[in-house]
């Protein structure tokens, strides 16, 4: 059972606009960390820090293939968390803008 302050710590990784934009891609399905600096926009550096709350705060999986990382949702034993992101848009329509052959 989680308590208050883990909910609070979660809480506070989602109220971040980069983080809570990633976190809804991810719910579409795992992504490379240079397909999310394209989503978002932004710096390869930028993304990291954010990634790395994110990973450190255990919503995200790290997986390495070769020299790309992915990353997944970790939020299955967080029901309370997979409800907030289940409320999120789909991020189809900006995710298909995006090249996939950027990571390979």
């Amino acid at each position: 059972m989680t308590n208050v302050e883990d909910m609070l710590e979660y809480l506070k990784l989602l109220s971040d606009k980069t983080r809570l934009t990633i976190l809804a891609r991810l719910k579409e399905g795992e992504m490379c960390v240079c397909d999310i600096v394209d989503l978002l926009e932004t710096t390869q550096p930028n993304v990291s820090q954010h990634l790395k709350k994110l990973k450190t705060g255990g919503l995200i999986n790290e997986t390495k293939r070769r020299q790309w990382v992915y990353y997944s949702l970790n939020v299955e034993d967080k029901p309370y968390i997979k409800k907030i992101l289940d409320q999120l848009p789909t991020m189809n329509d900006r995710t298909d803008s995006i090249k996939a052959q950027s990571c390979n």
